[in-house]
């Protein structure tokens, strides 16, 4: 059964704001600034949490609204605020997302957008402009993400009467690692992907010389134009509102055979993966998959000694949660809570489906849960490991509880943008990771220490 806070103010939540993810979302398309029609403290908080994960520069432009435009309005802001972002940064497209203070005093973004696109009609150089509605009083970082995404393909994706062997992914907010991991595998089917968003380079760039504006990479404008011609669309994550779902909107609009899927996270969501893609492509499994699912099987076998009946507090983005809740049901760890800030009344039904048959009792699972609450439980159920993001730092350090740093924001640690989740080569170095953190513990608390297992 759900567990709900017996309180009403959310103290740390286990979330992030909506318009976060939705500049996370337009960073991953080629050519394009991210804008923030509100206040300069929104922009400032979100490059803040970006920068510290990625370790890359991250702009993100604002209206900048002040005590006045909340009263006269955000218009003359936004229009000036877009003028000075294609002048300095000559953007192809420039992904413009609400906040809580414009949507509160009621500005009609489309529409002033709208006004903008009149008054600068027969100007060159003028970006193409996508806006999405982001307050963050209605959603988290992830729905955000995912309501700009299909904002991205409303606006873009055009008519076509032919048919690619293309495929469509829609990754959702995986790391620049994963998003690697994607195209390698599209390389090795020899069949082209299509991964939108793409912050592989945007948010993950090799060291210049000169800095760039707007960084290299990204989906391209072109290729989101055409995804209508797609073989087949294929969309991470259960809890994806009907709403938010790019995946959907191409099946309705272009008839693309849609395929939802969890994340591709241990072994048997992974073959799920791999299974979709052998349909959709009329091909085998490459044998480079085959054999790194041999290792990890064979890794689990050798480990599984070291993480059996062991107990985890598994919290974050509820598709993670899920992701992460079915790998350590896989290898023997028992799930004692799954908690995320997110409320789209999915979880608890895919949590149990992914634990039926292989742990010893239902976790506990908790939708709109804070941290607050999160270190109460965790005093009650006593897990040997926490795995999730850094903002679970401090109840692991209250309690003494080792921590497995996945998912976003990581900015504790460097190399939260490398961390790879998916396939099997992301579930064997996640299954190392949580296995060695486990032995250090008993390591570090032995009162002899020991040097060889």
């Amino acid at each position: 059964m759900s567990k709900m806070p017996n309180f009403v103010s959310t103290t740390n939540a286990c979330k992030l704001c909506k318009p976060l993810g939705a500049t996370l979302a337009f960073r991953g398309i080629e050519g394009t600034v991210p804008f923030l029609h509100g206040s300069q403290g929104c922009a400032t908080y979100m490059r803040r949490y970006i920068i510290s994960h990625f370790n890359e520069p991250m702009d993100i432009a604002s209206s900048s609204l002040g005590e006045k435009h909340a009263i006269f309005g955000g218009g003359p802001n936004l229009k000036q605020g877009i003028k000075n972002v294609t002048e300095k940064f000559h953007p192809q497209l420039i992904g413009i997302a609400s906040t809580c203070l414009t949507e509160t005093i009621g500005d009609d973004l489309p529409q002033l957008l709208n006004e903008y696109r009149a008054m600068t009609q027969g100007e060159s150089g003028i970006p193409l402009l996508v806006s999405v509605s982001t307050p963050s009083y209605s959603g988290t970082h992830m729905e955000g993400f995912h309501a700009a995404i299909r904002e991205l393909v409303k606006a873009l994706t055009k008519e076509t009467e032919e048919r690619t062997n293309e495929l469509a992914i829609l990754p959702g907010l995986l790391s620049p690692e994963d998003i690697r991991s994607l195209k390698d595998i599209s390389g090795r089917y020899k069949v082209p992907f299509t991964i939108l968003p793409d912050i592989s380079e945007t948010l993950d760039g090799p060291a210049l010389l000169e800095y760039e504006k707007i960084p290299r990479g990204g989906t391209t404008i072109q290729s989101i134009e055409k995804l209508g011609s797609s073989a087949a669309v294929i969309e991470l994550g259960w809890t994806i509102a009907e709403s938010d779902s790019a995946g959907l909107l191409l099946k309705e609009n272009f008839g693309l055979e849609h395929h939802r899927l969890g994340m591709p996270i241990g072994l048997r969501e992974t073959d799920k993966f791999f299974k979709t893609l052998n349909h959709i492509t009329g091909q085998s499994t490459p044998a480079v998959y085959e054999n790194q699912r041999g290792r990890l099987i064979d890794s689990l076998a050798d480990g599984h000694k070291y993480v059996f009946g062991k107990r985890a507090i598994v919290y974050g983005e509820e598709d993670l949660v899920i992701g992460l809740t079915s790998f350590l049901a896989e290898i023997g760890v028992q799930p004692v809570l799954c908690a995320s800030g997110g409320k789209s009344g999915k979880l608890e039904a895919a949590i149990k489906e992914v634990c039926k048959g292989l742990v010893s009792e239902t976790p506990e699972i908790a939708e709109g849960m804070d941290f607050y609450e999160i270190e109460k439980l965790a005093a009650e159920l006593k897990p040997d490991i926490l795995i999730g993001h850094s903002k679970g730092y401090q109840v692991a350090r209250k309690n003494n509880i080792p921590i497995v740093r996945v998912g976003f924001p990581v900015h504790d640690r460097i190399g939260g943008q490398r961390i790879l989740h998916i396939g099997y080569q992301g579930a064997q170095q996640l299954f190392d990771t949580i296995a060695n953190t486990l032995l250090e513990k008993k390591q570090r608390e032995s009162e002899t220490g020991y040097s060889y297992m």
